[in-house]
């Protein structure tokens, strides 16, 4: 992958009729880039021994190394609805991605807790978490490991003059720490299980996400 561009590596795992979608970025150097963290973050951070990483988390209107393309309306919707839970202090995610699309709390190693637009680029900062998961990671960290954020979310795709489309159906997830895979082909394709959304997303989220769905329609 090239650090330079941030350009996303794949992962996906087929469901029976959605794909769980993965999008791999680098972090900025050694995972954190200074001038995105405000100065009570930094006090937080030199004070506190509290680690935050940010940078590149998702991008729009870029076709990836794989092929795949997420329009930026639809990307819009997914962040506007994930600002909630990042508000909530909910936006929890785990170290290397599961085998399902559910973010299970013993597993979590990090919380996002911004992100926000640059361009067509999902900016976001992330803290790591007291959690034996978070533990590993900030020891990764501190060795200089080279580390990956990665999205999870369910949805479909459909082909066009030889890119992936994702489709209006999908929808975010979390985001995951991973580490880059040695091989451009060595990714993660095997049959996936049925996915009950009703354990991805809360009532409240449901509830949230249909809201934020009329008044898009209504703003358009």
């Amino acid at each position: 992958m090239d650090a330079a561009t941030g350009s996303p590596l794949l992962q996906r795992v087929v469901t029976m009729s959605k794909y769980l979608l993965r999008e791999y970025y680098e972090l900025c150097e050694g995972g954190v880039c200074e001038d995105l963290l405000t100065e009570e973050e930094k006090r937080m951070v030199r004070e506190n021994n509290v680690l935050i990483l940010s940078g590149i988390m998702q991008r729009a209107e870029a076709q990836n190394g794989n092929g795949r393309v997420y329009p930026r309306p639809i990307l819009e919707r997914e962040i506007e609805n994930y600002k909630k839970i990042v508000k909530e202090r909910r936006a929890l995610g785990e170290l290397d991605h599961p085998d399902d699309s559910v973010v299970n709390l013993k597993n979590a190693s990090h919380m996002v807790t911004d992100v926000w637009w640059n361009g067509n680029d999902v900016m976001g900062k992330v803290q790591i978490l007291n959690t034996p998961s978070g533990q590993v990671l900030k020891e990764l960290v501190n060795a200089g490991v080279k580390l990956g954020i990665s999205s999870r979310g369910l949805g479909s795709v459909h082909e066009s003059q030889g890119k992936t489309i994702v489709e209006d159906d999908f929808q975010l997830i979390c985001f995951d720490f991973v580490s880059e895979p040695s091989t451009m082909g060595a990714f993660m394709m095997t049959e996936g299980k049925n996915i009950n959304l009703d354990k991805v997303f809360t009532k409240a989220d449901r509830i949230n996400r249909a809201l934020n769905e009329v008044l898009r329609r209504k703003d358009k």
